[in-house]
């Protein structure tokens, strides 16, 4: 019997929260000066789409569990049909990895369901 996949649905836009995170995140990162530049760019960024699988083999990072209560929450929007907040995604400008500023978790949600999901990003 053939698996049936869940549709995942995209908010249009990040949320406004996100920018925040991201910026925490960021500034773990790099120097807090170029962190807050690299999240205007981010604002004004337009949308883009990539492979889950292609966002994580960028990144480098690892996959986390289903045991992850943010990954749990975001598999139950999934289940429930409520729309995710894309991700904020970060070329890093020395080291030329992928940087999640936001949305890790949510990444690890999709690729669970599928690794080919297209998924909604901001990128810069």
């Amino acid at each position: 019997m053939p698996i049936r996949r869940l549709r995942i649905r995209w908010r249009r836009t990040p949320e406004d929260h996100d920018y925040p995170a991201a910026l925490s995140y960021l500034a773990l990162n790099v120097e807090a000066k170029l962190a807050k530049q690299l999240v205007k760019r981010l604002r004004r960024a337009p949308m883009d789409e990539f492979k889950a699988k292609d966002i994580f083999r960028a990144s480098g990072l690892s996959l986390l569990g289903i045991s992850n209560s943010h990954v749990e929450k975001d598999n139950q929007k999934i289940a429930a049909g409520i729309a995710l907040s894309p991700l904020l995604l970060v070329r890093h400008p020395v080291h030329g990895r992928l940087i999640i500023a936001d949305g890790y978790h949510r990444l690890c949600a999709v690729y669970a369901h599928d690794e080919d999901a297209v998924i909604p990003c901001k990128i810069v």
